[in-house]
């Protein structure tokens, strides 16, 4: 993919992130408390809706959207509740990442609300995911912003 500009490459790179959030759910699925199933189901939902009209996105701007990869490798070893846990979390800090950078990068309107919707939505989760770990204040200032 050559010549895109920047607000197709920033799309191109929150959908990198969102598949690889699709991934990783099915990894926090496997290990997390089962009381959290109803949680985990919502949130691996949500990332596949935002990547789904990622896509959709990508397709109506004549820029063909990259499929996910075969696998992707998660940051650090998953084998019980509290990994899944800070991997659900990561994935949250990580998608808040991609989409405040294409708040930064967007050009039209419908992007930039598109991104802000998704930035939002990936911070809540992030905070729902660090409240669980016990992890207080639960929020950031500035959710999305590199570590």
């Amino acid at each position: 993919m050559t010549d895109l500009g920047s607000e197709q490459q920033a799309l191109v790179d929150a959908l990198a992130a969102e598949h690889a959030a699709v991934f990783a759910y099915g990894v926090v699925a496997a290990f997390s408390n089962p009381t959290r199933d109803p949680l985990v189901a919502q949130y691996a939902a949500d990332h596949r809706a935002r990547r789904d009209a990622t896509i959709d996105a990508l397709t109506a701007a004549d820029v063909e959207a990259p499929p996910a990869a075969a696998g992707y490798t998660v940051p650090f070893p998953v084998s019980d509740a509290v990994a899944a846990a800070r991997l659900a979390q990561q994935v949250e800090e990580d998608t808040a990442v991609a989409w405040r950078s294409v708040i930064e990068r967007a050009r039209s309107a419908p992007t930039r609300e598109a991104a802000v919707v998704a930035l939002t939505d990936a911070a809540r989760r992030a905070a729902s995911w660090r409240a669980i770990l016990g992890i207080f204040p639960s929020t950031v200032a500035f959710p999305g912003t590199p570590a």
